[in-house]
């Protein structure tokens, strides 16, 4: 059970073998297993999962998670529109991770808990912006959580994809970037929307979730499925999910020169064992600087870290401030997967 709080609280929140349940408002956010009700940041794997009997989001998430749980039984809450589970009060707010992603508020009449899910403090055209959520209690992301992350801009980071993309383009080799298929990839194309009149070549994975940006009026640049293409060196950039390096996906394009985008890429140890010459450093999570401007801006007496880095986190609030930070492990640690 989470029990670090202030003495004369219960605490809103309990850890239990299903995930972070509020027994008052009888409901899990996020739970690794099948609950009858579930409040979910955002459509991600490691947070909505498959097998509950109703689940509660942000509306503009809907569709996506519908169609990765294979269930209706949703019910749509709009940004910033309180409503009541019992006693509590719950109120989604943006997270600025991917489409529809938010961070879940609980409020009992007395005390407030933020429940961030992952979140991004970086401009992101493909979906609405973090709003910082004051609160008595934080349970903050920590995937980046150590100083050495710090995100350059997309403005630094696009001109390079572009000219690597030339460049193999006059080498006559098909330029391939792996990307995360839900958030990362619809993000780099709308970024490159608004750069270019470029188009691309994606995966199925990647086009089946295109879909749904585009029915929320997201402004992808212009695309095509991989496999309605000709077969042959491509001029056109495609856009395929990290599983398909070394795939028979692959082949259709002839020469192939790979390139990831993830956070993971600022440390070049972790680009060399994944075999990537070139690694760009795209992440929807958000940096050190970015963790601590949120938990600052929040106004916690108490904030809980989990889903990464916790360890450095938690020391550095409990030794700088007159916060109380505590590490919360959950079903999923730090994920070296290189889809962040």
């Amino acid at each position: 059970m989470i029990s670090k709080n202030t003495p004369s609280r219960d605490p809103l929140i309990q850890r239990t073998d299903k995930g972070l349940y509020c027994p008052q408002a009888d409901v899990y956010i996020d739970p690794w297993r099948a609950v009858p009700r579930a409040l979910i940041t955002h459509a991600h794997a490691d947070h909505a999962r498959p097998g509950s009997s109703q689940y509660h989001c942000a509306s503009e998430s809907t569709g996506v998670i519908g169609s990765r749980l294979n269930t209706e039984h949703i019910v749509p809450h709009p940004y910033g529109e309180s409503f009541q589970l019992n006693d509590i009060e719950v109120t989604f707010f943006p997270a600025g991770h991917i489409l529809g992603s938010a961070q879940i508020r609980l409020h009992d009449g007395e005390q407030t808990w933020v429940i961030t899910g992952d979140y991004k403090r970086t401009p992101d055209p493909s979906c609405k912006a973090f709003e910082p959520v004051e609160c008595d209690v934080l349970i903050t992301e920590a995937t980046f959580a150590l100083p050495i992350y710090r995100w350059p801009s997309m403005d630094e980071i696009m001109p390079r994809i572009f000219r690597w993309w030339d460049a193999n383009i006059r080498a006559k080799r098909t330029p391939v970037l792996l990307c995360y298929s839900l958030g990362k990839a619809q993000r780099v194309m709308t970024e490159i929307a608004a750069r270019s009149g470029r188009g691309v070549r994606v995966h199925g994975a990647v086009a089946t979730l295109n879909t749904h940006y585009e029915a929320a009026g997201v402004p992808l640049c212009p695309w095509e499925r991989a496999a309605d293409a000709p077969k042959g060196v491509s001029q056109e950039l495609v856009i395929a999910p990290p599983q398909v390096a070394g795939s028979a996906f692959l082949k259709r394009f002839g020469p192939t020169e790979l390139a990831m985008a993830s956070g993971w890429m600022q440390v070049r140890g972790v680009r060399r064992r994944a075999a990537i010459n070139q690694g760009f450093v795209i992440s929807d999570h958000a940096d050190w600087n970015e963790l601590l401007e949120t938990i600052y801006q929040s106004n916690a007496h108490t904030v809980y870290a989990t889903h990464g880095e916790t360890r450095v986190l938690t020391r550095f609030l409990n030794e700088t401030t007159a916060i109380k930070a505590t590490r919360l492990e959950t079903a999923f640690g730090i994920n070296q997967e290189l889809d962040q």
